[in-house]
């Protein structure tokens, strides 16, 4: 299995700080970041847009082969993650990951898709990696 990589340089320290991150495939390629980006809304990015976006995708293809695994041959899944994070002390903690999932599954029943999207929600590598909360809510057309 091949090893991924994302890089950052942050200038500066604290508040007046900025930095940059970009990924190995140049999806991101120095895009910026910082406090206004983390915690206000300037334009750039921030680590737990990043881990959202990481999360809701990996979940959502996870889901898609469990789904092929078990039969299901069309359908269109659309997730969303929120991620919280939280005052911990002099510092902060990601507290949750809630994955919203409007789905369109051909033939699958309510039963059959609430177990094999809540095993895709605990089975996905990145649901594995997050010390938070994940939840999921779904709707099933």
């Amino acid at each position: 299995m091949p090893t991924r990589s994302a890089s950052a340089r942050y200038e500066g320290l604290g508040r007046d700080g900025h930095g940059q991150i970009s990924t190995q495939s140049g999806v991101l390629m120095d895009t910026s970041y910082g406090f206004g980006t983390r915690f206000g809304d300037e334009p750039g990015t921030n680590p737990e847009e990043l881990l959202g976006a990481a999360h809701a995708g990996c979940f959502t293809m996870a889901l898609s082969f469990a789904l092929a695994g078990a039969g299901y041959e069309a359908g269109t899944l659309d997730t969303t993650a929120k991620v919280t994070v939280d005052k911990d002390g002099d510092g902060f903690t990601i507290t949750k990951s809630a994955l919203t999932l409007k789905a369109q599954v051909e033939g699958i029943g309510e039963d059959e898709f609430a177990r094999v999207a809540q095993e895709a929600k605990q089975n996905c590598p990145l649901s594995k990696a997050i010390n938070a909360e994940i939840t999921l809510d779904y709707q099933l057309n």
